[in-house]
């Protein structure tokens, strides 16, 4: 009887130890919020090794047992690592991309067209203007697919500097020239901040290319204007990363941002790059913004665009972009990857047959 009343007595002893311990965490984790919230502000790394270590040297230099130090390290450590967790949910729920911050899906409208709002679009043109007669070509055959968006490069930044660069402002008026014809709508990068503003003048969406995410002078710049932004996925940009940069441009106060999955370098040569069709999801998941997937950049491949297209709209995608060139063996940049006219008709056909795309 006597034991039997000792082991309640202890039971009860633990419960109340527990519900303090319960009580300490939680103000322990009170704190490393806090602290989370000042390095923030500072811009400092959350995770700080070497003062993890020097917590970890205290706890054991004072372990009275019977623990031993290795238990008592490995269960601080879990205490460390859940601390740490709290602080990235707790960034992640600060960011207004983010879909903790807003829950409601981000609908960018490019005239009468909207982005973001159940009903997929598919972007196609060059890869570069090079002239009003091959834009015009390929406005007529978009205009008579039923496309309404055309993207179209002015500029072009190139891994050599002896490439081709795009004909500058003068592609943006044949891009304008051309969309008032037929009724398009227009996407071009942009790579200057200066030109930004300008830009507005001539065409619908500014396009941050790969090369330029993380080009944060001119992620501020298309912040401080009131244009859609075609924002797309650096050549080895984590997602976190990439929800950063959309972050510099709505943190500025422009709210139409939209994402575009174009591909990540890894090892693998049988594509000119590796399709991250997860990103997707995960970018759905994680921002309200709409997300779109560049298929000829990614893939490289004429053969398969369709089934990646296929693939990307079946993973919840906004739209696709594709390149469309009247004559892409004489292309002055990205020849090999480009579709003629009757090949992105074929192309068009079959990923509206999936059901996956309607008629914009």
């Amino acid at each position: 009887m006597d034991q039997s009343m000792n082991l309640e007595q202890l039971r009860g002893r633990l419960s109340e130890i527990n519900h303090n311990l319960l009580h300490l965490l939680s103000e322990r984790a009170q704190i490393t919020q806090e602290i989370g919230q000042i390095k923030e502000k500072q811009g400092v790394p959350k995770f700080d090794p070497v003062r993890e270590k020097e917590m970890l040297e205290e706890l054991t230099a004072a372990n009275p047992g019977p623990f031993q130090d290795d238990a008592i390290k490995l269960l601080f450590k879990q205490i460390f690592q859940a601390s740490l967790n709290l602080q990235v949910d707790e960034h992640k729920k600060q960011l207004l991309v983010s879909r903790k911050n807003q829950q409601e899906d981000t609908v960018v409208s490019i005239g009468n067209v909207k982005v973001g709002a159940g009903k997929p679009i598919m972007i196609a043109g060059p890869c570069s203007v090079e002239s009003y007669e091959q834009v015009r070509e390929v406005a007529a055959a978009l205009k008579a697919a039923g496309i309404t968006v055309m993207r179209g490069g002015a500029f072009k930044p190139r891994t050599s500097p002896y490439d081709f660069q795009g004909l500058g402002i003068e592609g943006l008026k044949i891009l304008k020239e051309v969309a008032d014809e037929f009724g398009l709508k227009t996407i071009s990068e942009i790579v200057h901040p200066s030109h930004i503003e300008l830009a507005g003048e001539y065409i619908d969406v500014i396009q941050i290319g790969a090369r330029n995410m993380q080009n944060f002078e001119l992620l501020k710049a298309a912040g401080d204007v009131n244009i859609p932004i075609l924002l797309k996925r650096g050549l080895s940009a984590t997602i976190d990363e990439f929800v950063h940069a959309a972050e510099y441009v709505v943190s500025r106060g422009n709210k139409q941002v939209m994402l575009i999955e174009r591909g990540i370098r890894t090892y693998e040569k049988a594509t000119r790059n590796t399709l991250d069709i997860s990103a997707v999801p995960i970018l759905k998941q994680e921002t309200h913004l709409p997300v779109l997937v560049d298929v000829t950049h990614s893939t490289g491949r004429k053969d398969i665009l369709a089934p990646c297209a296929k693939a990307a709209l079946a993973a919840g995608a906004d739209g696709v972009m594709v390149e469309v060139h009247p004559n892409p063996a004489v292309a002055l940049s990205d020849s090999a990857q480009q579709l003629n006219i009757e090949q992105f008709n074929q192309f068009l056909t079959s990923v509206r047959q999936s059901g996956l795309l309607k008629d914009q």
